[in-house]
């Protein structure tokens, strides 16, 4: 009847909520021990052993519940890794196309706007641009 308490982070929640509504129908019906219900101790321990099992039932339906909606979560924000991954992963191939396109003085430009803060877009170029 009594499980041992596990320090798995939902498993502590269960063991403690356990521990309360054992500890607390135990007092309700007069028990001796408050951290441990058996037939022993009580005139209706059958009862109190029905109670404790439907308790554990219930509880283990609400672990396998939010155990289905971590694994859910879980595999969604997989997904979202993986596709900033990928997008991660095509700016820099872009960044690295357009440095090595761009001329010595446009990186100098741009690296003296990082350093001030300055907006680089809808920036008129400085200098000659390109002719159509």
């Amino acid at each position: 009847m009594n499980s041992p308490c596990y320090p798995v982070a939902m498993d502590v929640g269960v063991c403690q909520l356990r521990s309360f509504s054992i500890s607390f129908l135990s007092s309700v019906l007069g028990a001796e021990s408050s951290t441990a219900v058996s037939v022993e101790n009580s005139s209706s321990g059958a009862s109190v052993v029905a109670i404790d099992n439907k308790i554990e039932q219930a509880m283990d339906l609400v672990k396998s519940h939010l155990m289905f909606a971590v694994r859910e979560e879980v595999e969604v924000l997989k997904e979202q890794i993986k596709e900033l991954m990928e997008r991660n992963s095509q700016l820099e191939q872009e960044n690295s196309l357009l440095k090595n396109l761009a001329s010595p003085e446009q990186l100098a430009q741009f690296q003296a706007q990082v350093q001030t803060g300055s907006p680089t877009a809808g920036a008129p170029p400085e200098g000659p641009g390109p002719t159509a």
